[in-house]
């Protein structure tokens, strides 16, 4: 077997197998339907534990490459075919709906406010009178640098500073997406889809097309059919249906993306609580093409009451960003902005994120038991 673990790299052994076999399922060395090896098969192999194997394929579970059949074994069920038909068996169990608010969750913690207040009293001490000057229009670039080593170290996302846009909530970001990517486009959501992304596009005049659900993600049927430019979708959790994209229907939005020009608007919303032992992969970072704007909020992981979102522009649409939208001014105070920047540089936004991700595993294997 062709598997090498490398123990000097400092990569656990189950991310090295994980993505050697991920590779091999995108390359289709494993097609759709086939089984995979066994645990131990692998195991023996490769010179690793089985629960090293089983932590690699627990991952692509998660991710939906493979799905496990009781006392059968691991299959494919990553498809790189346009118009990805679910098995019988994903058919028949298909995700949950969650009719919850956006901004609700049964398992959210609150940010601690003793850490939040020591910050806040951080930067008013360390940065004195200069919180009261104006941001520079596309947000600070304290928090831009910030936002811009997070995302390459948890997300995959490699982005410069000047890619990313500072804004107030995803409102506010929605619209700067249809003043740079222009009115005269056709624009996709899913259906049913988040309210307020439908009003905003509604508002701004453009045309709008709403693409049907199935339980992977948008119906392939209805998404060759679409005469849209620019597909906004929610690939983690689509609210209000709960509909999470599968890996094949990730790739299939990619592939649509890569034909005519098209744009997709990646709206990341809640994705840094999965339960997932690895972080949810981004369509951002998962091509090399220059047609995803990925989006996010501090909403769910601070505070709502921040008011303060963000969006990574592909390179070539920075200057075309500044040519058209650069004027107008940030709408996010510069005080609050340094608060997150120190947040997420003395790595207390991440420990929270994780101490969430460590409650909600606690409570899913409390239903399980």
């Amino acid at each position: 077997m062709k598997y090498i673990i490398d123990k000097t790299t400092g990569i656990p052994a189950y991310l090295q197998l994980y993505k050697q076999l991920l590779e091999d399922i995108v390359k289709e060395i494993y097609s759709f339907g086939s089984k995979l090896p066994s645990k131990r098969m692998i195991a023996n192999e490769v010179g690793v534990s089985t629960v090293t194997v089983e932590h690699a394929y627990a991952l692509l579970c998660d991710e939906g490459y493979i799905a496990a059949r009781e006392r059968s074994g691991y299959f494919v069920i990553f498809h790189t075919d346009d118009g990805f038909v679910a098995s019988s068996n994903e058919k028949e169990n298909p995700i949950h709906h969650h009719h919850t608010n956006r901004h609700e969750n049964s398992t959210h913690i609150e940010f601690p406010f003793s850490v939040l207040a020591k910050t806040m009293r951080r930067v008013i001490s360390d940065f004195g009178e200069s919180f009261l000057d104006r941001s520079p229009n596309t947000g600070s670039i304290e928090l831009r640098e910030a936002i811009s080593r997070y995302l390459a170290r948890s997300r995959g996302i490699y982005a410069e500073q000047n890619q990313i846009i500072i804004g107030s909530g995803s409102e506010y970001l929605y619209n700067l997406t249809v003043g740079l990517l222009g009115r005269n486009k056709v624009y996709a959501i899913e259906a049913p889809s988040y309210k307020i992304i439908e009003q905003v596009y509604s508002s701004s005049g453009v045309k709008l097309e709403k693409l049907p659900l199935s339980p992977d993600g948008i119906d392939s049927a209805a998404l060759q059919n679409c005469r849209a430019d620019v597909l906004h979708i929610s690939p983690y959790r689509s609210y209000p249906s709960g509909v999470r994209a599968s890996a094949s229907k990730r790739h299939e939005y990619l592939r649509w993306a890569g034909q005519n020009d098209r744009f997709i608007v990646e709206d990341d919303y809640e994705s840094e609580f999965s339960i997932s032992q690895k972080p949810e992969k981004t369509l951002f970072s998962q091509t090399s093409d220059t047609n995803v704007i990925y989006m996010n909020t501090f909403s769910m992981t601070v505070s709502p009451s921040f008011r303060v979102g963000y969006m990574v522009l592909p390179k070539r649409l920075v200057s075309e960003f500044e040519k058209r939208l650069g004027f107008y001014s940030c709408t996010v105070p510069t005080y609050i902005q340094f608060v997150l920047a120190e947040l997420i540089s003395n790595g207390d936004f991440e420990r929270h994120i994780n101490r969430v991700r460590r409650a909600k595993r606690k409570e899913l294997n409390k239903y399980r038991k």
